[in-house]
């Protein structure tokens, strides 16, 4: 069997995932303060699932924030090539891929053939980020997956004008200490997002099924709030967060001739 690894190195989340004929197993685990650990450890896990060991795989892709970290990679690919190509892999009728990850955001338009059109990305700040929800989460003093739950009761959002963090987390706590709704405010918050991830979508004026990737597309409110601002409805995998290694297995498995 050609064993290869796909690798998805992200700030907050390690993905891994292997492909040999007829069998895809994938792993998913926190990154930590070492990616390079993280990666190994990872890689292990595995193997040991699979009932390899490492020695058997004849390639790993490496990809995603944390890939300069990956000496036991054979290769090093660009993660918008990667959701491009995994996305693709799931629906050949993608043309825009919306990944939202721990530090930075992307629109990915993605040609007929899986190939990348055209890109935006967002890495100057945590705007729009999982670390920014994270952060609002703590603020509302709720779990991520509450205040997620939390934004699809809301009947009336409260409007937050600032996407900077820290100016943002100012803003919370002045409408907690105004007596706004928790669910009002993590709808606005939702909101901001979808505002400016919607604006990155009209900028590549690609039309198409629009897929979501990465873990901030489990949150279930601000995907149906971006698919109304965009009027389209956003396609999510079963397991967004493996779209990125699945491309670099892929990838991996083209390497090899496989």
């Amino acid at each position: 069997m050609g064993y290869v690894i796909g690798l998805d190195m992200g700030s907050t989340a390690m993905k891994a995932l292997l492909l040999a004929d007829g069998v895809m197993i994938y792993e998913i685990c926190p990154t930590g303060v070492d990616p390079q650990e993280a990666g190994r450890k990872i890689l292990s896990l595995l193997c040991l699932r699979a009932g390899i060991s490492l020695d058997d795989v004849a390639c790993i892709v490496a990809t995603g924030y944390g890939r300069v970290n990956a000496p036991y990679a054979n290769v090093k690919v660009s993660e918008i090539t990667c959701h491009a190509k995994g996305a693709y892999f799931i629906d050949r009728n993608v043309r825009i891929v919306i990944d939202v990850g721990g530090q930075d955001s992307k629109v990915i338009a993605v040609g007929s053939e899986g190939e990348v059109v055209d890109f935006y990305m967002n890495d100057r700040c945590a705007a729009g980020t999982g670390r920014f929800l994270d952060v609002m989460a703590s603020t509302l003093e709720m779990s991520y997956e509450e205040m997620a739950h939390a934004a699809l009761s809301s009947r009336n959002p409260a409007r937050i004008s600032s996407m900077c963090t820290v100016f943002a987390e100012s803003e919370v706590i002045s409408l907690i200490a105004k007596g706004a709704r928790k669910e009002d405010i993590a709808a606005g918050l939702c909101h901001s997002i979808a505002d400016r991830l919607a604006s990155m979508v009209r900028k590549l004026g690609v039309k198409g099924v629009v897929m979501m990737s990465g873990g901030v597309a489990k949150n279930k409110g601000l995907v149906n709030i971006l698919g109304e601002k965009l009027g389209e409805k956003i396609y999510v995998p079963d397991e967004p967060q493996i779209v990125g290694a699945l491309g670099a297995a892929l990838i991996a498995k083209e390497k090899i001739g496989n």
